[in-house]
């Protein structure tokens, strides 16, 4: 299942995964949808969970260039206009299967900042 990961702010604010599974076949395109709601502009956040393993940091937009490259061959473009940050893949491998994570901030405090290197295994 695809989940809403949602930090705990005072502003009305959501992300929705619309899609609960995903199956594409070997060396397929991948996307995973992502759709926020926020009165401000976001900093949004992909992660990944492994089978077994806690999450994996893969890619952040705070701002800059809309199209942002993440490891493992993974990119997500911010698109303001249709509130949208889906994550894709060019080519996706058996090893990708996962649980992934969208997840928004209204502002980058410091637990945001070092988010892509905290890991915790499960």
């Amino acid at each position: 299942p695809w989940r809403a990961l949602l930090p705990k702010f005072g502003n009305a604010q959501s992300v929705t995964q619309p899609d609960d599974h995903v199956t594409v076949p070997e060396r397929d395109p991948l996307e995973l949808r992502c759709i926020y709601s926020s009165s401000f502009s976001p900093y949004l956040f992909w992660y990944v969970q492994y089978p077994n393993h806690g999450l994996q940091f893969l890619l952040k937009y705070i701002s800059g260039s809309p199209l942002v490259k993440g490891i493992k061959g993974f990119e997500a473009e911010f698109r303001k206009n249709e509130t949208s940050f889906h994550l894709r893949k060019t080519s996706a491998h058996l090893s990708d299967s996962a649980t992934y994570f969208c997840a928004l901030s209204d502002t980058v405090t410091e637990t945001a900042r070092g988010a892509e290197h905290k890991h915790t295994e499960t």
